[in-house]
Protein backbone atom coordinates (compact mmCIF):
# COMPACT_ATOMS: atom_id res chain seq x y z
CA UNK A 1 0.00 0.00 0.00
CA UNK A 2 1.66 3.60 -1.18
CA UNK A 3 -0.13 6.14 1.13
CA UNK A 4 1.72 9.20 2.26
CA UNK A 5 1.85 10.88 5.59
CA UNK A 6 -1.65 13.03 5.83
CA UNK A 7 -3.55 10.47 3.56
CA UNK A 8 -6.43 8.64 4.74
CA UNK A 9 -6.66 5.31 5.51
CA UNK A 10 -9.42 2.84 6.79
CA UNK A 11 -8.26 -0.25 9.74
CA UNK A 12 -9.14 -3.70 8.21
CA UNK A 13 -12.02 -5.25 10.51
CA UNK A 14 -11.44 -7.73 13.40
CA UNK A 15 -11.65 -10.52 11.13
CA UNK A 16 -9.63 -9.70 7.73
CA UNK A 17 -6.68 -8.88 10.28
CA UNK A 18 -6.83 -11.87 12.03
CA UNK A 19 -6.07 -13.48 8.63
CA UNK A 20 -3.44 -11.92 8.32
CA UNK A 21 -1.23 -13.23 11.43
CA UNK A 22 0.09 -16.37 12.61
CA UNK A 23 -0.65 -18.23 15.84
CA UNK A 24 1.39 -15.90 17.68
CA UNK A 25 -0.40 -12.83 16.11
CA UNK A 26 2.22 -11.70 14.35
CA UNK A 27 2.50 -10.06 10.75
CA UNK A 28 6.46 -10.51 9.36
CA UNK A 29 7.50 -10.87 13.11
CA UNK A 30 5.72 -7.26 13.69
CA UNK A 31 3.03 -8.48 16.98
CA UNK A 32 -0.60 -6.94 16.54
CA UNK A 33 -1.31 -6.06 19.64
CA UNK A 34 -4.92 -6.57 21.55
CA UNK A 35 -6.15 -2.86 22.46
CA UNK A 36 -5.41 -2.12 18.13
CA UNK A 37 -8.61 -4.10 17.63
CA UNK A 38 -10.66 -1.46 19.18
CA UNK A 39 -9.28 0.85 16.00
CA UNK A 40 -10.96 -1.72 13.76
CA UNK A 41 -13.19 0.13 11.03
CA UNK A 42 -12.16 3.62 11.87
CA UNK A 43 -10.17 6.10 9.88
CA UNK A 44 -7.31 8.11 10.44
CA UNK A 45 -4.82 10.21 9.02
CA UNK A 46 -1.49 8.92 8.25
CA UNK A 47 1.05 10.43 10.96
CA UNK A 48 3.92 9.52 9.53
CA UNK A 49 5.33 6.15 7.66
CA UNK A 50 7.54 4.08 9.31
CA UNK A 51 10.23 3.02 6.76
CA UNK A 52 12.87 3.72 9.62
CA UNK A 53 13.09 3.45 12.87
CA UNK A 54 15.27 3.43 16.09
CA UNK A 55 16.84 0.62 17.79
CA UNK A 56 15.92 1.08 21.25
CA UNK A 57 16.85 -2.90 22.42
CA UNK A 58 20.06 -3.59 21.90
CA UNK A 59 21.97 -0.37 23.60
CA UNK A 60 23.24 0.62 19.82
CA UNK A 61 20.61 3.17 18.72
CA UNK A 62 21.07 2.98 15.26
CA UNK A 63 18.59 3.37 12.08
CA UNK A 64 16.36 0.07 11.46
CA UNK A 65 14.45 -0.05 8.08
CA UNK A 66 11.02 -1.75 8.29
CA UNK A 67 9.21 -2.91 5.15
CA UNK A 68 5.65 -1.21 4.67
CA UNK A 69 5.37 0.32 8.46
CA UNK A 70 2.80 3.30 9.54
CA UNK A 71 2.04 5.35 12.37
CA UNK A 72 -1.70 6.71 12.61
CA UNK A 73 -0.54 8.59 15.47
CA UNK A 74 -2.35 6.03 18.31
CA UNK A 75 -0.58 4.99 21.07
CA UNK A 76 -0.66 1.83 23.21
CA UNK A 77 -2.65 2.26 26.04
CA UNK A 78 -0.20 -0.53 28.14
CA UNK A 79 -3.33 -2.13 29.70
CA UNK A 80 -2.35 -5.54 27.68
CA UNK A 81 1.28 -5.09 29.06
CA UNK A 82 0.88 -5.05 32.85
CA UNK A 83 -0.23 -1.32 32.84
CA UNK A 84 2.92 -0.29 31.31
CA UNK A 85 3.19 3.71 30.75
CA UNK A 86 5.45 4.36 28.09
CA UNK A 87 3.07 5.06 25.61
CA UNK A 88 4.60 3.84 22.49
CA UNK A 89 3.52 4.82 19.24
CA UNK A 90 2.15 1.91 17.35
CA UNK A 91 3.40 0.43 14.42
CA UNK A 92 0.47 -0.79 11.65
CA UNK A 93 1.13 -2.74 8.61
CA UNK A 94 0.27 -1.78 4.96
CA UNK A 95 -2.02 -4.79 5.48
CA UNK A 96 -3.70 -4.24 7.95
CA UNK A 97 -5.08 -0.72 6.43
CA UNK A 98 -7.10 0.12 3.01
CA UNK A 99 -6.57 3.88 1.20
CA UNK A 100 -10.08 5.85 1.84
CA UNK A 101 -10.74 9.28 0.34
CA UNK A 102 -11.44 11.00 3.63
CA UNK A 103 -12.87 10.76 7.10
CA UNK A 104 -16.53 8.77 7.69
CA UNK A 105 -19.15 11.24 9.06
CA UNK A 106 -19.46 9.62 12.36
CA UNK A 107 -16.66 7.92 13.77
CA UNK A 108 -17.78 5.72 16.37
CA UNK A 109 -14.82 4.27 18.86
CA UNK A 110 -15.89 0.84 20.53
CA UNK A 111 -15.06 -0.28 23.98
CA UNK A 112 -12.42 -2.75 24.24
CA UNK A 113 -14.28 -6.30 24.78
CA UNK A 114 -12.27 -9.03 26.60
CA UNK A 115 -11.22 -11.76 25.12
CA UNK A 116 -12.93 -14.72 25.36
CA UNK A 117 -11.66 -17.28 22.53
CA UNK A 118 -11.31 -16.61 19.03
CA UNK A 119 -14.10 -15.50 16.98
CA UNK A 120 -12.84 -15.59 13.27
CA UNK A 121 -13.64 -17.59 10.22
CA UNK A 122 -12.36 -21.35 9.91
CA UNK A 123 -9.92 -20.34 7.36
CA UNK A 124 -8.44 -17.58 9.85
CA UNK A 125 -4.62 -18.57 11.52
CA UNK A 126 -4.77 -16.90 14.69
CA UNK A 127 -7.64 -15.58 16.92
CA UNK A 128 -8.11 -13.04 19.89
CA UNK A 129 -7.41 -15.11 22.28
CA UNK A 130 -3.88 -16.11 20.49
CA UNK A 131 -3.52 -12.03 20.37
CA UNK A 132 -4.05 -11.91 24.06
CA UNK A 133 -1.95 -15.15 24.93
CA UNK A 134 0.95 -13.90 22.59
CA UNK A 135 1.35 -10.23 25.14
CA UNK A 136 3.53 -12.27 28.04
CA UNK A 137 5.18 -15.43 28.81
CA UNK A 138 6.53 -17.01 31.90
CA UNK A 139 10.43 -17.50 31.59
CA UNK A 140 12.02 -20.40 33.93
CA UNK A 141 12.22 -18.66 37.49
CA UNK A 142 8.47 -17.68 37.06
CA UNK A 143 8.55 -13.94 36.03
CA UNK A 144 6.21 -12.61 33.56
CA UNK A 145 8.06 -11.50 30.58
CA UNK A 146 5.49 -8.78 28.01
CA UNK A 147 6.18 -9.36 24.24
CA UNK A 148 5.22 -6.29 22.12
CA UNK A 149 6.03 -4.14 19.69
CA UNK A 150 8.75 -2.47 21.17
CA UNK A 151 10.40 -5.66 22.73
CA UNK A 152 10.40 -7.71 19.03
CA UNK A 153 11.51 -4.28 17.49
CA UNK A 154 15.02 -6.22 16.14
CA UNK A 155 12.70 -9.12 15.00
CA UNK A 156 10.90 -6.99 12.22
CA UNK A 157 12.73 -4.61 11.41
CA UNK A 158 16.33 -4.82 9.84
CA UNK A 159 19.67 -2.76 9.77
CA UNK A 160 19.79 0.62 7.90
CA UNK A 161 23.46 1.91 7.64
CA UNK A 162 24.02 5.74 8.21
CA UNK A 163 25.53 6.21 4.98
CA UNK A 164 22.19 4.96 2.86
CA UNK A 165 20.88 7.96 1.55
CA UNK A 166 17.97 6.04 0.71
CA UNK A 167 16.08 6.85 4.16
CA UNK A 168 16.61 10.44 3.73
CA UNK A 169 15.18 10.58 0.09
CA UNK A 170 11.88 8.20 1.69
CA UNK A 171 12.01 10.54 4.46
CA UNK A 172 10.99 13.38 1.87
CA UNK A 173 9.01 12.12 -0.35
CA UNK A 174 6.87 9.83 2.43
CA UNK A 175 5.81 13.50 3.27
CA UNK A 176 7.16 12.93 7.04
CA UNK A 177 9.82 16.05 6.48
CA UNK A 178 10.29 18.85 4.11
CA UNK A 179 13.55 19.70 2.70
CA UNK A 180 14.23 22.38 5.22
CA UNK A 181 14.04 20.00 7.86
CA UNK A 182 16.21 17.62 6.52
CA UNK A 183 19.03 20.08 5.09
CA UNK A 184 18.81 21.96 8.64
CA UNK A 185 19.41 18.17 10.30
CA UNK A 186 22.22 17.43 8.02
CA UNK A 187 23.97 20.32 8.32
CA UNK A 188 23.61 19.76 12.07
CA UNK A 189 25.72 16.34 11.55
CA UNK A 190 28.23 18.13 8.93
CA UNK A 191 29.03 20.95 11.82
CA UNK A 192 29.24 18.60 14.71
CA UNK A 193 31.79 16.38 13.31
CA UNK A 194 33.56 18.66 10.61
CA UNK A 195 33.96 21.18 13.68
CA UNK A 196 34.87 18.44 15.84
CA UNK A 197 32.41 20.02 18.16
CA UNK A 198 31.74 16.84 19.97
CA UNK A 199 35.38 16.66 21.25
CA UNK A 200 36.23 17.72 24.44
CA UNK A 201 40.14 19.16 23.97
CA UNK A 202 39.24 20.83 20.17
CA UNK A 203 34.95 21.48 20.48
CA UNK A 204 35.09 24.04 22.54
CA UNK A 205 35.33 26.92 20.01
CA UNK A 206 33.14 25.07 17.40
CA UNK A 207 30.49 25.02 20.17
CA UNK A 208 30.81 28.40 21.28
CA UNK A 209 30.28 29.43 17.51
CA UNK A 210 27.30 27.56 17.24
CA UNK A 211 25.91 28.68 20.31
CA UNK A 212 26.59 32.54 19.06
CA UNK A 213 24.64 32.25 16.21
CA UNK A 214 22.06 30.29 17.51
CA UNK A 215 21.58 33.28 19.86
CA UNK A 216 21.50 35.68 17.31
CA UNK A 217 19.03 33.78 15.42
CA UNK A 218 16.66 32.69 18.34
CA UNK A 219 17.53 28.92 17.87
CA UNK A 220 18.56 26.11 19.93
CA UNK A 221 21.62 25.96 22.00
CA UNK A 222 24.23 23.46 21.49
CA UNK A 223 22.53 20.18 22.21
CA UNK A 224 25.32 17.71 23.26
CA UNK A 225 27.42 19.32 26.30
CA UNK A 226 28.15 17.72 29.90
CA UNK A 227 26.65 17.84 32.91
CA UNK A 228 28.22 19.40 35.80
CA UNK A 229 28.25 16.68 38.41
CA UNK A 230 31.64 14.34 38.29
CA UNK A 231 30.62 10.67 37.65
CA UNK A 232 30.19 8.57 40.50
CA UNK A 233 28.79 11.40 43.05
CA UNK A 234 25.12 11.70 43.51
CA UNK A 235 22.74 13.34 41.58
CA UNK A 236 20.01 15.30 43.32
CA UNK A 237 16.13 14.75 43.28
CA UNK A 238 12.76 17.17 43.80
CA UNK A 239 9.56 16.22 44.52
CA UNK A 240 6.99 18.41 42.85
CA UNK A 241 4.45 15.26 43.04
CA UNK A 242 3.31 16.30 39.77
CA UNK A 243 0.12 14.58 37.85
CA UNK A 244 -1.42 14.64 34.74
CA UNK A 245 -3.11 18.47 33.81
CA UNK A 246 -0.37 20.06 36.23
CA UNK A 247 1.24 22.86 34.64
CA UNK A 248 5.10 23.14 34.25
CA UNK A 249 7.62 24.99 32.95
CA UNK A 250 10.73 23.55 32.11
CA UNK A 251 14.02 24.88 33.90
CA UNK A 252 16.44 26.29 31.58
CA UNK A 253 19.37 24.46 29.86
CA UNK A 254 21.74 25.09 32.35
CA UNK A 255 19.78 24.91 35.20
CA UNK A 256 19.18 20.90 33.87
CA UNK A 257 23.20 20.28 33.45
CA UNK A 258 23.45 21.45 37.13
CA UNK A 259 21.99 18.16 37.91
CA UNK A 260 23.25 15.80 35.63
CA UNK A 261 26.67 13.78 35.99
CA UNK A 262 29.04 13.96 32.83
CA UNK A 263 27.52 10.93 31.52
CA UNK A 264 23.96 13.24 31.55
CA UNK A 265 21.89 10.73 33.64
CA UNK A 266 20.22 11.81 37.05
CA UNK A 267 19.27 9.03 39.02
CA UNK A 268 19.89 6.83 36.44
CA UNK A 269 17.63 8.65 33.63
CA UNK A 270 19.45 10.04 30.73
CA UNK A 271 18.80 13.72 29.61
CA UNK A 272 18.91 13.46 25.83
CA UNK A 273 19.79 16.14 23.21
CA UNK A 274 15.73 15.91 21.97
CA UNK A 275 15.16 16.96 25.16
CA UNK A 276 17.12 20.51 24.49
CA UNK A 277 15.14 21.98 22.36
CA UNK A 278 11.88 22.06 25.27
CA UNK A 279 14.06 23.84 27.87
CA UNK A 280 12.38 26.95 28.90
CA UNK A 281 8.58 26.10 27.71
CA UNK A 282 5.48 25.55 29.36
CA UNK A 283 3.47 22.19 29.17
CA UNK A 284 0.88 20.08 30.46
CA UNK A 285 1.55 17.20 32.44
CA UNK A 286 0.20 14.16 30.98
CA UNK A 287 1.37 11.07 32.50
CA UNK A 288 3.11 10.13 35.71
CA UNK A 289 5.21 7.48 34.99
CA UNK A 290 6.19 4.82 37.75
CA UNK A 291 6.64 1.33 35.69
CA UNK A 292 7.17 0.50 32.18
CA UNK A 293 8.03 -3.07 30.18
CA UNK A 294 11.85 -2.89 30.07
CA UNK A 295 12.55 -3.32 26.12
CA UNK A 296 15.55 -5.38 26.33
CA UNK A 297 14.37 -7.79 29.10
CA UNK A 298 10.60 -7.67 29.00
CA UNK A 299 10.34 -7.43 32.37
CA UNK A 300 7.70 -5.11 34.13
CA UNK A 301 10.32 -2.28 35.76
CA UNK A 302 8.99 0.04 38.32
CA UNK A 303 11.04 3.53 38.76
CA UNK A 304 11.95 4.85 41.59
CA UNK A 305 12.02 7.75 41.43
CA UNK A 306 8.99 8.72 38.85
CA UNK A 307 9.46 10.42 35.85
CA UNK A 308 7.35 12.96 33.97
CA UNK A 309 5.66 12.88 30.57
CA UNK A 310 4.74 16.28 28.94
CA UNK A 311 1.58 17.12 26.35
CA UNK A 312 2.50 16.94 23.00
CA UNK A 313 6.41 16.54 23.73
CA UNK A 314 7.85 13.64 21.60
CA UNK A 315 11.77 13.06 19.89
CA UNK A 316 11.64 14.75 16.92
CA UNK A 317 15.21 13.43 16.50
CA UNK A 318 16.91 16.27 15.10
CA UNK A 319 20.03 15.51 16.70
CA UNK A 320 20.78 11.95 17.19
CA UNK A 321 23.26 10.89 14.35
CA UNK A 322 21.97 7.51 12.82
CA UNK A 323 18.82 7.71 13.99
CA UNK A 324 17.93 11.15 12.64
CA UNK A 325 14.49 11.49 10.96
CA UNK A 326 13.22 8.45 12.98
CA UNK A 327 9.19 9.07 12.73
CA UNK A 328 8.53 7.37 15.78
CA UNK A 329 7.69 10.00 18.04
CA UNK A 330 9.04 8.73 21.42
CA UNK A 331 7.53 10.35 24.29
CA UNK A 332 10.33 12.04 26.64
CA UNK A 333 10.78 11.58 30.23
CA UNK A 334 11.43 14.03 32.49
CA UNK A 335 12.76 13.99 36.03
CA UNK A 336 10.65 16.26 38.49
CA UNK A 337 14.37 18.34 39.44
CA UNK A 338 14.26 19.44 35.91
CA UNK A 339 10.37 21.34 35.60
CA UNK A 340 9.28 23.73 37.60
CA UNK A 341 5.69 24.64 38.69
CA UNK A 342 3.74 27.46 36.45
CA UNK A 343 1.52 29.65 38.08
CA UNK A 344 -1.33 29.08 36.05
CA UNK A 345 -4.06 26.23 38.26
CA UNK A 346 -4.04 22.79 38.10
CA UNK A 347 -6.93 21.64 35.09
CA UNK A 348 -8.01 18.40 34.79
CA UNK A 349 -6.06 15.54 32.06
CA UNK A 350 -7.54 15.90 28.61
CA UNK A 351 -9.76 12.70 27.79
CA UNK A 352 -7.50 10.80 24.87
CA UNK A 353 -7.80 7.51 23.38
CA UNK A 354 -4.36 6.18 24.25
CA UNK A 355 -1.92 7.08 27.31
CA UNK A 356 1.06 8.71 26.11
CA UNK A 357 9.19 5.92 25.92
CA UNK A 358 12.14 8.42 26.65
CA UNK A 359 14.36 8.56 24.19
CA UNK A 360 14.93 4.94 25.13
CA UNK A 361 14.02 4.46 28.52
CA UNK A 362 16.64 5.34 30.54
CA UNK A 363 19.04 5.72 28.22
CA UNK A 364 19.72 8.94 26.20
Amino acid sequence: MAVHAGDWVEVLSKEEILRTLDQNGRLDELPFMPQMFKYCGQRFRIYKTASKTCDTVSGHYVGRRLQDGYHLNLRCDGLAYGGCQAGCLIFWKGAWLKRVDGPTQIQYVPERVPMQGGTTTASARCTESDVEAATRRQDAGGDVRYHCQATELLKYTKPLAWWDVSQYIDSYRSGNRTLAEIARGLLFLLYYYGALAFSDRWGRPARWLYNRIQAIAGGVPFPRLKGKIPRGQPTPRCDLDLRPGDLVRVKSYEEILATLDVGLSNRGLSFDAELVPFCGKTFHVSTRVERFVNEKTGKMQRMNTPAVILEGVTCKALYCGQRMFCPRSINLWWREIWLERASTPHRAAPAIQAAPRTTAKLAG
